[in-house]
């Protein structure tokens, strides 16, 4: 049985995880869970799976590290949001402790770093975001030096087929109606403008080792196939399955093993797949995460800090939804030419990009 440490427990990948060990308490047990503020939520988790050890958000990195000294955990998942979640995953990987991984800005942010310090340790870092989770099983089943190229999935979000004229009226309650997956504020937005898909491709690029010319994105509306993977022979592999983050989370949980789950199998009869290219000059966040991605230094660092201002001044109505893009572009502008050697140098630029971000709102 694996005890695992879930931070970010009232999330919705949090909320997902703990579904899974709900239903298979005879390979999982919860060691403990943090939460960001929702306290009461917190206590109702650690009643319910008879967790003595949890926290919230203010108890900072001491506590996560207090709360690993204690609960001894096999497996952390990760699954803070944005770039709160950097420090967390650095001391689950302190500690030698796998690290299922779905704060995808520890990888964009800090990957040199990240990596770095997993292989000193000989630790696992399992992505649990379902695009590099199947990408992770597809290289696995391929093999990494088979491997022409890498497709990774778009829904294309609420605004998939909206004019540049309608975008500049949409509300916040319009681009948090995500046509299929079910996920928390910032990362549905995200997905509205790109960016998600934008990040996604940069930690691609980190997870895998693999040129920015060698990673693609296809909008896909139906959100079934997560990813795909060309061959030098040119054949496509691909997985499959429901939209449901209890796939991927699955699949960290039980790695390296491959077992049953109690999850629905996919049929393909019940459904029909589409796939469009991508519309970068409606959604230009896609596009400069490319740029970012290509460029040495601290450039992927900024291009999330500004989406992250953006993003919030967007949801307290301080600026419109084509605005997100622009106060991105004109961050990434500014010389971020430095490459941090350091988790403070990372933290430094981060905080310079929010500085120029909150001056561009």
């Amino acid at each position: 049985m694996k005890k695992v440490l879930v931070l970010g427990s009232t999330g919705s990948i949090g909320t997902s995880t703990l579904d899974i060990i709900r239903n298979m308490p005879e390979d999982f047990k919860v060691a403990g869970i943090t939460a960001n503020s929702n306290k009461a939520k917190l206590n109702t988790l650690a009643s319910e799976f008879n967790c003595p050890f949890s926290l919230t958000s203010e108890e900072g990195t001491d506590g996560i590290q207090r709360l690993i000294d204690e609960t001894k955990p096999d497996i952390v998942v990760n699954g803070i949001a944005g770039s709160a979640g950097l420090l967390p995953s650095k001391i689950v990987l302190d500690n030698k402790i796998s690290l299922a991984l779905a704060n995808k800005e520890t990888v964009v942010m800090a990957w040199p770093l990240i990596k770095s310090l997993a292989n000193r340790n000989s630790t696992n870092i399992i992505p649990v975001d379902s695009e590099h989770s199947a990408i992770f099983c597809l290289i696995n089943q391929c093999k990494k030096n088979n491997i022409d190229e890498i497709i990774i999935t778009a829904s294309g979000g609420p605004f998939r087929n909206y004019s540049k004229e309608q975008l500049q009226s949409v509300t916040l309650q319009d681009a948090l109606k995500h046509p299929t997956w079910n996920m928390g504020q910032k990362i549905t937005i995200d997905s509205a403008t790109l960016a998600n898909k934008g990040l996604e491709v940069i930690e691609a690029t980190r997870l895998f080792d693999i040129d920015t010319h060698h990673v693609k994105v296809v909008v896909h509306p139906q959100s079934l196939v997560h990813s795909l993977v060309r061959t030098n022979d040119g054949m496509l592999y691909a997985q499959i399955s429901d939209p449901d983050m209890k796939h991927p989370i699955f699949q960290s949980l039980v790695f390296p093993e491959n077992k049953k789950n109690y999850l629905k199998p996919f049929n393909l009869f019940d459904h029909e797949m589409n796939f469009y290219k991508p519309r970068i000059d409606d959604f230009p966040m896609l596009k400069y995460a490319y740029d970012a991605a290509q460029k040495n230094g601290g450039y992927t660092i900024a291009f999330n800090a500004a989406n992250e201002i953006a993003v919030d001044a967007f949801v307290k109505s301080k600026i419109n939804f084509l605005d997100i893009s622009k106060v991105t572009e004109k961050v990434l502008s500014k010389d971020f030419t430095l490459t941090p050697n350091d988790f403070n140098d990372v933290f430094e630029i981060d905080n310079m990009a929010r500085s120029y971000a909150k001056e561009f709102l």
